[in-house]
């Protein structure tokens, strides 16, 4: 159920598209990433949709159940605010009250969503058999994942029934601007479009901007000579990892795929030597299939 309710972030992030989703910087916060634009000059703009569905996207993987104050605290609104929208939630039935914590989870009408996203990512069922191959061949994880405003989410998940690897699965998050996944998205994206995240990027970390975006363009230019991204020890000390991007097609966004896990399985090396060619032409069979 869980696998499927995480693809409600995408729908979050296809409506705020549609609305032309925008906080105002002082509703801006690690846990809601500041998207583009003007909600307040924006006529079209539904302030009381876009908080609602920011309230939903707080539900992280891992959480079972969360009260109004976390969720103030998260979306960074006011308490009675979130009652109200709690309350409306819960009426629509993307909400489940619990009421031996007090607490709220993810309803049923939640699920619905996610399993209507998930159904038409033809991408998904298309790369499962040859991201296992992969994930058997590496003895890494091999994941599939797209993103979610400043973050990437898990969308398809492999790994290895032999090896150690890390412990994330469909619905995980992970930094857009730090891991191997964000940073071929970065690296495939047309130059207008890239901008415009970068300048989110940089609102949100402006103190580490300089470092940041120093590690991107590296990226970008990394991208251009081998193919892909790495990300040796940058996210996590301990972890090493590569990625490709491509668009899948049909007005999809584009998708990433990585190899990686612990660095003492799997050195830089072994990725770039032995991994990076599996990696790339797994990615072009995928875009031959999809007429991409």
């Amino acid at each position: 159920m869980f696998r499927n309710i995480y693809l409600l972030y995408f729908f979050h992030n296809a409506m705020s598209r549609i609305i032309k989703k925008s906080l105002p910087p002082a509703l801006a916060s690690d846990a809601i990433d500041a998207p583009p634009g003007n909600a307040k000059q924006d006529r079209h703009f539904v302030t009381a949709l876009a908080r609602g569905l920011d309230l939903l996207a707080c539900f992280r993987s891992g959480d079972k159940a969360l009260g109004n104050q976390e969720l103030a605290e998260r979306c960074q609104l006011p308490k009675s605010t979130v009652s109200r929208l709690t309350y409306t939630l819960t009426k629509t039935g993307h909400l489940d009250y619990v009421e031996s914590l007090g607490k709220y989870r993810l309803g049923s009408a939640t699920l619905a969503l996610g399993s209507a996203m998930l159904a038409r990512l033809d991408v998904r069922q298309l790369a499962r058999p040859l991201m296992q191959e992969l994930a058997d061949f590496s003895q890494g994880m091999v994941s599939l994942g797209m993103r979610d405003r400043l973050s990437m989410i898990y969308v398809e998940n492999c790994r290895s029934q032999t090896a150690l690897t890390l412990s994330l699965d469909v619905g995980s998050r992970i930094p857009l601007a730090s891991t191997a996944m964000g940073r071929a998205i970065l690296a495939e994206m047309r130059t207008d479009e890239r901008s415009q995240l970068l300048n989110q990027i940089q609102q949100a970390d402006q103190a580490n901007w300089d470092s940041v975006a120093k590690e991107i363009r590296q990226s970008i230019s990394e991208y251009q000579k081998l193919g892909c991204c790495t990300s040796f020890g940058s996210w996590q000390k301990d972890v090493n990892a590569i990625a490709v991007a491509f668009y899948p097609g049909n007005g999809m966004p584009p998708v990433s795929i990585n190899c990686g896990g612990p660095a003492f399985t799997l050195s830089s090396a072994f990725l770039l030597e032995q991994v990076r060619p599996r990696l790339l032409d797994l990615a072009q069979r995928l875009r031959i299939s999809l007429g991409a």
